[in-house]
């Protein structure tokens, strides 16, 4: 049965939203003959984000030396079984039922596609839903729009996102060595071997909340602002020169 993993990094004491998140995991609606494995990898060892989870088949908990999501996430990836990855922080939210499904229905029907993203979803404290301000149109992404977008500031979608071949994380390397931004570095470097596909339907609810990473004044400091996306940059530039082009294996629903 061929499965999608859905890979979430979370630290001790960065758990309070995570049942929420296993309640939209849970309501997933998966094309018949599909299976979701969640791998949940603490950064840290304390076990305690694993303790507000059910003990159930499809999830899968471990730990790891404290070193931030960008580690954490490629630990993780040690235990991912699926042929498909997808990176869900533990404090985001699926929007619907059918997220998950619509990412394998079009990687399925277009075999030449590495990856799709979708727009995101601010979820505000009050509830209310805010759109991103650079979302691209629905259906096959041009080459470098999300490239070109990084190098101007303006990064049209949300790493996490990210619905991905996981054979093309593995050549890839994982998620580079960064503080912030290691999806977003990973995204330019999937579109830089491989086409993707920007989804109509948004794929995720980024919750806005006060302790967050992204609301830290060293998330917010400009000068690493700037070096993080630079070398995201750096680096799918030179996949681009090299001239690398990666195809998938088909996909078998």
């Amino acid at each position: 049965m061929p499965t999608l993993s859905v890979l979430t990094p979370v630290h001790d004491g960065g758990h309070g939203y995570l049942r929420e998140l296993y309640d939209s995991l849970r309501a997933q609606r998966l094309p018949g003959g599909w299976g979701l494995q969640w791998v949940v990898q603490e950064d840290g060892e304390s076990g305690r984000p694993a303790g507000v989870l059910p003990e159930e088949g499809w999830i899968s908990t471990g730990g790891g030396r404290h070193g931030g999501a960008a580690r954490a996430r490629t630990l993780g990836l040690a235990r991912v079984t699926g042929a498909l990855l997808r990176c869900v922080d533990a404090d985001d939210l699926l929007p619907d039922a059918g997220t998950l499904a619509r990412d394998i229905e079009v990687l399925t029907a277009n075999p030449g596609y590495g990856w799709t993203v979708s727009p995101c979803l601010d979820l505000h404290p009050d509830g209310r839903l805010e759109p991103g301000p650079y979302d691209p149109e629905p259906g096959p992404l041009p080459a470098r729009t999300l490239l070109d977008g990084a190098a101007r500031g303006a990064m049209p979608v949300v790493g996490t996102t990210q619905t991905v071949h996981t054979e093309l994380v593995r050549l890839l390397g994982g998620w580079p060595a960064l503080p912030a931004f290691e999806d977003g570095a990973l995204l330019l470097s999937c579109e830089a071997v491989s086409p993707g596909w920007m989804q109509g339907e948004p794929g995720t609810l980024y919750r806005k909340h006060p302790t967050q990473h992204t609301a830290s004044a060293a998330f917010r400091d400009r000068a690493e602002a700037r070096l993080r996306v630079q070398i995201a940059v750096q680096r799918a530039e030179a996949l681009h020169t090299a001239g690398w082009r990666w195809r998938p294996t088909a996909l078998k629903g």
